[in-house]
């Protein structure tokens, strides 16, 4: 029975329906359910041949710690001066409850997060300063302004380590959910790590003429849910076509170069063209079907351009410039292609 395998946050039934009554929820529909129990989101195991407590270790369920254990060598080596950031990106793992939504929650995912570390006093200014750069940063994607949204955490929701925190939400198709988090994580990870392990980590200003440990201010986002916002948020079917409106910068494919037709010379044209283009962009050359249904391919790959190799080609040496969005169509001298496709697109 469903009942004995439902199993759901207890802060967030709410915003679960009963799968037998989808109007109502877990507990309104005939179900009884248990009492909350503690569930430990990090995956255990062992390292070494032995199985026993003292091999016990788990897998990382966040990239940042490793930035605070390597904070003194890292300022050190570099010279860094606060203020300044280190960034890393890398496999975390969550021993997650409910995984799904395609790829928005996973149990495995690539994770990219920023530690910028800065003066106490300071901070409440450079929070507000990485909340700006993170939603800008974002719209340079090509994600619309409109499906995105701050949601600031309550005094309930705030991590015990956080003097305040944001999520950058994304309006998905099944509702509003977190792409990033922006914390003001105070000096409490440099503390406990100085704690433990009796290393000094505190910053000399030489400026100031003071020692103090410096605060900092996080920016974590799951690369998989950032692919998943991009996908979602090109993808559009229309009348006649599926088209993914990927932002030029980010398409994986930059220009198909589209031959007429397999004879009078266009696809020995169409090559050559395809080859120079080559140097600057990722480029893919397709004869096969009509030019229509080569098209629409493209369109549905969310290449932003297309070169097409007609009869006029043969004759005035020009070639027709399609562009994705609008399915505008420009004549362009083969001469001048390169450079009209690296202002569009670089």
């Amino acid at each position: 029975m469903w009942r004995d395998l439902l199993i759901r946050r207890a802060d967030q039934l709410d915003q679960v329906w009963c799968p037998e009554k989808p109007s109502k929820h877990p507990g309104e529909c005939g179900g009884e359910l248990t009492e909350p129990r503690m569930f430990n989101l990090m995956f255990k195991t062992f390292m070494g041949p032995v199985e026993d407590e003292s091999s016990v270790v788990y897998l990382r369920p966040e990239t940042a710690q490793g930035i605070y254990v390597n904070f003194h060598n890292v300022r050190e080596a570099g010279r860094q001066k606060i203020p300044f950031g280190i960034a890393q990106i890398g496999k975390a793992f969550r021993n997650e409850i409910t995984p799904g939504n395609f790829i928005f929650r996973t149990r495995e995912f690539e994770q990219m997060e920023m530690q910028y570390f800065v003066k106490p006093g300071t901070d409440e200014e450079w929070f507000e300063y990485w909340k700006q750069q993170r939603i800008d940063w974002y719209q340079r994607l090509g994600i619309r302004r409109e499906k995105l949204r701050f949601h600031e955490h309550g005094k309930g929701e705030l991590a015990h380590y956080a003097k305040a925190a944001f999520d950058i939400e994304y309006e998905f198709p099944f509702g509003w959910s977190e792409i990033e988090g922006i914390h003001n994580r105070t000096d409490f990870d440099l503390k406990r790590h100085q704690e433990y392990s009796n290393k000094d980590l505190r910053y000399f200003d030489q400026e100031a003429g003071e020692k103090y440990i410096p605060y900092v201010i996080e920016t974590s986002t799951g690369v998989d849910r950032l692919m998943l916002t991009a996908l979602v948020d090109a993808y559009e079917e229309e009348e006649e076509r599926v088209v993914l409106r990927l932002k030029p910068q980010i398409a994986p494919i930059k220009v198909a170069v589209l031959p007429l037709v397999k004879k009078d010379g266009m696809p020995e044209v169409a090559r050559k063209i395809f080859k120079a283009l080559q140097k600057d962009f990722k480029v893919f050359y397709d004869e096969a079907g009509s030019i229509g249904r080569r098209y629409r391919r493209q369109d549905e790959a969310g290449t932003p351009y297309g070169v097409t190799i007609d009869g006029q080609t043969l004759e005035d040496n020009t070639v027709t410039v399609r562009e994705r969005d609008s399915m505008e169509q420009v004549r362009v001298s083969i001469d001048k292609v390169q450079e009209y496709l690296r202002e569009k697109i670089l």
